[in-house]
């Protein structure tokens, strides 16, 4: 039985917002299964876009009952609370296993029915100081592009669910094939940094400075080596103060966490694509030892990098 991925849709729904769950696992993408996808409202029938033309429902909430995974891709207003039977459909299906998202203001129904209690989420930037206030049990950060509790996923705001959705194929199925999504969709395969680059503030100068730009390619064909701010700031022919400054405006990561999770994201098609022990891998991705390789993989992905390499190598 192919998964059961279940997008909770509303009146007034942005076109954008139905769109990213559904092109991402609605569409057929080579090498992944066929998902089972069922757009589902409250109560089936016509629904309103906030583009002005209408979509046709055909599932009711039955269909989260069902569901291996339940979306709920945003929500028109978060002063407005969702309505009690969606809340009680989304309580079932997260007692009896299935995974539930909140792209978006999609967080803000999550944590209307409870599900965010005692957890760390996101949502979108403009909403973060009211979600906070009316949601304190939460744990909110909005300065991430999603959060992955596990069970319960939460993203940032509009394009961030992309950012989500290709994560949740990439630990379903591995980087490679969630890579491939991406190249489909003209998309970076994974975006660095957070939401926080894009918290009202003019386009940062380094958007226009081919030299930042020219540093940050050269680093992911040099990521075996070890970097310094000070070397880094001299090939851009920066001070270290602008560079830093200029970048974390560019990625929304300081420089060092910025470089680990592209080598981590780099071991990961090692892992899956290569036969290279795990102690070449360390060192092409300049993690350095094994252990150091091993102790990143556990803090960021829950397995060793033989349980990643055993479950998406081949697979």
């Amino acid at each position: 039985m192919p998964p059961v991925i279940a997008v909770v849709v509303f009146d007034q729904i942005s076109p954008f917002h139905l769109a990213v769950p559904c092109v991402v696992f609605g569409d057929p993408h080579p090498g992944l299964p066929a998902f089972d996808l069922r757009v589902c409202a409250v109560e089936p029938g016509s629904l309103m876009t906030t583009a002005g033309f209408r979509v046709e429902i055909v599932h009711g909430l039955q269909a989260l009952d069902e569901a291996d995974t339940v979306i709920v891709p945003s929500w028109r207003d978060p002063a407005e609370a969702a309505p009690a039977a969606l809340l009680d459909a989304l309580r079932r299906a997260e007692r009896r296993g299935a995974r539930i998202v909140g792209l978006c203001l999609g967080a803000c129904v999550l944590a209307e029915a409870g599900l965010l209690d005692g957890r760390r989420a996101t949502t979108h930037w403009g909403y973060a100081q009211d979600f906070a206030a009316r949601y304190p049990a939460v744990r909110l950060d909005p300065n991430v592009l999603y959060v992955d509790e596990g069970q319960i996923v939460t993203s940032a705001g509009t394009a961030a669910g992309i950012d989500c959705c290709l994560h949740m194929l990439r630990m379903a199925y591995g980087a490679e094939r969630a890579n491939a999504v991406a190249r489909r969709l003209v998309v970076p395969p994974h975006r660095q940094g957070g939401q926080s680059q894009f918290i009202d503030q003019p386009l940062p100068v380094s958007m226009r400075n081919s030299r930042l730009g020219d540093v940050i390619d050269w680093l992911r064909t040099h990521l075996d080596q070890a970097h310094t701010l000070d070397a880094l700031a001299a090939r851009a022919l920066m001070s270290r103060r602008t560079f830093t400054r200029q970048f974390r405006l560019q990625t929304g990561a300081t420089v060092g966490d910025w470089l680990l999770a592209e080598r981590l994201a780099f071991s990961q098609r090692l892992l899956e694509t290569t036969d290279q022990p795990v102690e070449r891998i360390a060192q092409l991705a300049g993690l350095g030892s094994p252990s150091s390789l091993r102790a990143h993989f556990q803090r960021s992905f829950g397995v060793s990098p033989s349980q990643w390499r055993r479950s998406f190598k081949g697979g």
